[in-house]
């Protein structure tokens, strides 16, 4: 069985990386990775070791024109690919594979962890073409609901569940970090339901920084664009592939990125999401009001931000409090590389499986 896997986002690729090694292993399987330029993605790959083609080494522009104009690229780059060497099944989140899956009669799956509403460009683009919308039980995918097959967790879990990622202290003493320190993430914000959003600025910035060294924590600004040179003495200096061990002994998390909010609550660290999207991701406000995991605050809540830092940092046992908060969260979720990887080897099977009987996936809970 060929297999093609077609990333947009890191995030997506380290969703399925343990499923990929696995499948790889399988002599009834082939993998054929697919990319485009976007922040760390391809220096995951390199690290990894797995074979890969990047159709677009160019990163796109950020206004709708872009957008729209890379997807037509992506769609006259990957075509010939199909035809040429046709695989049994296509997987990603990307509107192109879901258009040419359609075009071809080739099967494709859909992943996501967003609802319907917040990606709704990218929504219409691909729903109406994938066989199989792939996704948390929680979220929402409008009028394509009989195309959903929703799992018990989070794509964070295929690359953070216990099963699949342990965190190593080692990398802490590399870098020399101290016990107590808080990472504040602040994202580009210029993916296709970015526009018009807004997240954390300099002025907020100082407020924060000042905030966390009252408290006796060191701030470490992880960024995806450049900042402004008065912050440079607290930007991380990492390589990618070790962020999820420094998140993973990080008191708090603070954001503009709802990405990393996830990660961090399938770690057991406390964030504070600041962004316009809060209240909006679905996976989110599970996270925040069932499990108490993150918290999320609209822009222009500044003063409640800082009180929620105060309220957290002043804890003696935050981490302990928040891996039992984890540890609760993870007993009602699957793990989600095992059910991955037996849903990918069973297709289309496993779907009929899971629509006549979604508890089914109860056996992959740890």
């Amino acid at each position: 069985m060929k297999i093609l896997f077609y990333f947009g986002h890191p995030a997506q690729y380290l969703f399925a990386r343990a499923t990929i090694k696995r499948l790889r292993n399988k002599p009834d399987f082939e993998v054929v990775i697919l990319i485009k330029t976007k922040d760390v993605l391809e220096n995951l790959l390199k690290t990894d070791g797995f074979p890969y083609k990047n159709i677009l080494p160019q990163e796109r522009g950020r206004s709708k024109f872009h957008i729209a104009w890379s997807l037509l690229k992506r769609n006259f780059k990957i075509l010939p690919l199909l035809l040429k060497n046709r695989p049994d099944l296509m997987i990603g989140t990307d509107a192109s594979i879901a258009q040419l899956g359609k075009m071809l009669n080739i099967n494709c799956i859909s992943i996501t962890e967003d609802d319907y509403e917040v990606i709704k460009t990218l929504g219409d683009l691909t729903y109406p073409f994938t066989n199989t919308i792939l996704c948390p039980e929680i979220c929402k995918v409008g009028e394509w609901e009989k195309k959903k097959i929703g799992y018990k967790g989070y794509m964070k879990l295929g690359y953070l569940h216990p099963n699949v990622f342990e965190p190593m202290f080692s990398v802490i003493e590399k870098y020399k970090l101290p016990e107590k320190y808080v990472i504040l993430r602040l994202a580009k914000l210029t993916a296709h339901h970015d526009f018009g959003v807004k997240g954390i600025d300099s002025s907020f910035l100082d407020k924060m920084i000042l905030s966390i060294k009252r408290n006796g924590y060191l701030p470490l600004i992880s960024a995806e664009d450049q900042i402004d040179e008065r912050f440079e003495k607290y930007l991380l200096k990492i390589k990618p592939s070790d962020m999820h061990h420094i998140l993973s002994f990080s008191s708090l998390l603070i954001c503009d990125s709802q990405s990393m909010s996830v990660e961090a609550a399938m770690l057991g660290v406390p964030s504070i999401r600041y962004s316009d999207f809060a209240g909006r991701i679905s996976v989110l406000e599970e996270l925040e009001y069932k499990y108490d995991l993150t918290f999320g605050f609209k822009v222009g809540k500044e003063n409640e931000v800082i009180q929620k830092i105060q309220e957290l940092l002043v804890k003696k046992d935050l981490k302990e409090i928040f891996q039992k908060k984890k540890t609760e969260m993870l007993n009602e979720k699957v793990d989600v590389t095992a059910f991955l990887e037996w849903f990918i080897k069973n297709y289309p099977e496993s779907e009929n499986v899971m629509n006549v009987n979604p508890e089914y996936q109860n056996k992959f809970i740890c």
